[in-house]
This record gives structure tokens, sequence and C-alpha cells, in this order.
């Protein structure tokens, strides 16, 4: 069964404040679908205002009548949900969409991953049982593929080398997920989407990790030195090598070390709620979906991207044993030390098997990752201070 004939199918979205989450709350409401929001309150701000400040984001109006936001914890019992509205969620027999994840890379975070991620999926099936749902969907990520396969299909995770505990706990929760539906009798989709940017088309984002933090750190890096030149006559930098040119350039010597050639792979979000509103509508139990670019670009083409945007000259990318940590200078030394978890995806060389994604997805393609949307990207997020002016702070950009 799937949301195929059912135009205002109900759905339940765990993760509605996160990034991904977000996009496919808006995505179903402007379609006409009823959404029942579950989450907790942040920094002091109650869910449902959350929720409020991210439909005024989207720009979406007049949908009040579509959305129910139900404060929860996912880690405990019953979802921390109160009786009256835990019939209210099982009387509406909701599609779940489950999205909430703790996406953190560091060992240091395992429990509280592992608690996310993994453990509290037993609560959130459990309701979706107690419901009689009509469909489970679980997002996940193309990276449980782990390390050993050069071209990763569309199947159950059989890997256990991981890049980092979200991959691994990641790779966990879908095990449970396939293990809890089957108990549950509840039919079930798992995606596995790539890295994730803004919209390719308006620039538009309310998140700005991965990608954006690369560029964000060299611009801090930049910014360093340009203050030096302009306001200190250079004193730190000409011992560097690092100059203004006439034109305004910045000659920046910073070597990116990575362990071998590569690519990152890049899908906009846009890109993203299309095939997962065809997954959503024409989903089949039990199938694995890999939304992923099958060309993603190199690190060199996009540290150009980066060098052209932050009109920046000296930066190169490096690999294997050309270059050790010792010899680097200390711009290069603190962008590879800000950079250290991402390492692995700029050189990454999967190609990633997306059969069942072409089946449903039914000639959807990938936005090119080319320099105009990475301007258009990039001019957003600096234009909204990186997220400071963002739907979750009150203020929206």
């Amino acid at each position: 069964m799937s949301m195929a004939g059912h135009d205002h199918q109900t759905c339940m979205i765990t993760g509605a404040t996160g990034f991904l989450g977000s996009h496919l709350m808006a995505m179903l409401l402007l379609k006409g679908c009823r959404v029942l929001v579950v989450g907790r309150s942040s920094d002091g701000m109650p869910i449902a205002e959350r929720i409020l400040h991210l439909i005024d984001w989207f720009r979406i109006k007049g949908l009040s009548p579509q959305v129910k936001v139900f404060e929860s914890n996912l880690g405990k019992p019953g979802l921390g949900l109160g009786r009256d509205a835990y019939r209210e969620i099982r009387a509406a027999r909701p599609v779940v969409i489950h999205c909430a994840s703790d996406t953190r890379f560091s060992e240091r975070n395992r429990s509280s991953s592992v608690d996310t991620n993994v453990r509290a999926l037993s609560g959130i099936i459990g309701l979706a049982g107690d419901c009689a749902s009509p469909f489970f969907h679980h997002i996940s990520t193309a990276y449980v593929a782990g390390d050993s396969s050069s071209r990763p299909r569309e199947v159950p995770v059989a890997d256990h080398v991981f890049s980092n505990v979200y991959e691994e706990t990641k790779a966990a929760a879908e095990r449970e997920v396939s293990r809890q539906c089957a108990g549950c009798g509840i039919p079930y989709t798992i995606t596995r989407p790539s890295i994730v940017y803004g919209d390719s088309r308006s620039g538009r984002s309310n998140r700005f990790n991965a990608l954006y933090y690369h560029v964000r750190s060299l611009k801090v890096i930049r910014d360093i030195y340009l203050a030096d030149i302009r306001e200190h006559a250079g004193t730190r930098s000409q011992a560097l090598g690092i100059h203004l040119g006439a034109n305004g350039t910045l000659r920046l010597p910073l070597r990116i070390l990575l362990e071998n050639t590569g690519r990152v792979n890049l899908i906009p979000v846009d890109h993203f709620t299309a095939v997962m509103d065809r997954i959503l509508q024409r989903g089949k139990p039990g199938t694995i979906y890999h939304i992923t670019d099958d060309d993603p670009r190199s690190t060199e083409e996009l540290a150009a991207y980066a060098g052209r945007f932050l009109n920046l000259q000296g930066i190169e990318v490096v690999y294997g044993s050309r270059a050790s940590e010792a010899d680097l200078n200390p711009p290069e030394e603190l962008f590879n030390r800000l950079i250290g978890p991402y390492r692995p995806y700029l050189s990454d060389t999967r190609r990633f098997d997306r059969s069942n994604t072409l089946e449903v997805a039914n000639g959807i393609k990938a936005p090119g990752m080319t320099y105009e949307v990475f301007e258009r990207c990039m001019n957003y997020a600096i234009g909204v201070s990186w997220g400071k002016a963002g739907p979750l702070t009150g203020r929206v950009a």
C-alpha cells in the first residue's frame, strides 16, 4: 500500500524541525495532506512555535487546519505523548515518515546517537503498529554503505566498517526498522540520501552544515588575513606568502589534505523532496532507495568554486604523502582540522546503485552542482549570516 490515490493522506512526521523533515512537511502541506508533527521543545521554544516559524519560512499561508503539533519525547514510553494525544494519532491511522536523527559524527556522542537513532525506533514503530499505519517510511543515509563497496546496492546493510558513529547507528537503525516493521506487519521503505544542500533553484536553506561548513571555514580564514592586511599592514600575512592582488584577489596558499582522489556526492533538497514524493506515492514495501547524484563533482571542482566565490587564489587539493600535517602553514592547519570529520566524504570513490530509485522516480534527475547553483546557495547563506536569521531563531529569512 502507498499514498497513491490519497490526495489528502494523513502523515505523521518525526524530525519536522530538521532540514529534511521540514522540507518534507512543507511538500506534504502544499500537496494538501494533513500533517501530524511529533517533537519536543528546544532552547526554550515549544515545538508548536518552532513549526509555526518554519511554515512562515516556507511562505505557506492558511494551512493551520492541516497541521497538528504534539509535544513529545521520542525516547520515552509512548513517545512521551499524553493519553488523549496518543489516541488522536492512533485514530488518524497516519502514514509515518521518520526523519528524526542525531547527525553528529563524534564518538563522544555515541550514547545520544544510539538513543536517538536506534533505541527510539521501538516507540515510533510501536505507535505505527498501534495505529495500523498503512506505511512506515524511514529516512536513512547513503553512507550506511560503509567503506568496502565501490558500487553500493539498494539492499540491506552488510558492511561493518564505518567512518563515524552516525553511519554506524543509521545502519543499525535500518536493521531495526526491517525487523520491527516485519514484526508489526507494517509495510516500510528505507530512503538513503547522500549529502543534501539547499534549494538549487532559489538557493534558500534552513540548515548550513556539510558543504556550507567548508565554505564558511574558508571565509573565516580569508577574513582573518584580509583584516591583517588592511588594518595591520599585513604583518602576519607576509611571512606566510599571503598577499592581496591589485584586483582584490587574496593569494592564500592553502593545501587540503586527502587520502585519495574522489568526489563529493551532493543533491539539492528540491531533488530530495521530488523523489520522496514519488516514493511516498509509489514506494514498494521492503524496498531501499538511494537518492544520490550519478555525476558528483570532484573535490578540486568544489575547491575551485569556493575560490572563485570567495575571490581566493592558492587553494590546492593534495593527496596521499604529498604533504603531511607537520609542514602545514597556520591557515592550512586550521582548515584541515576544521574539516577533519568530513574528510571521508571529500574523497569518496563510491558510485551508488539507483535501480530501485530510477524505477520509482520515473525520469527525475538530480540537478548538477554547477558554479551558478553553488553561488546562489552561498549568497543566500551569507545573506542570512549562516542561519543566524533563520526560521528557528524567530527571525524569518
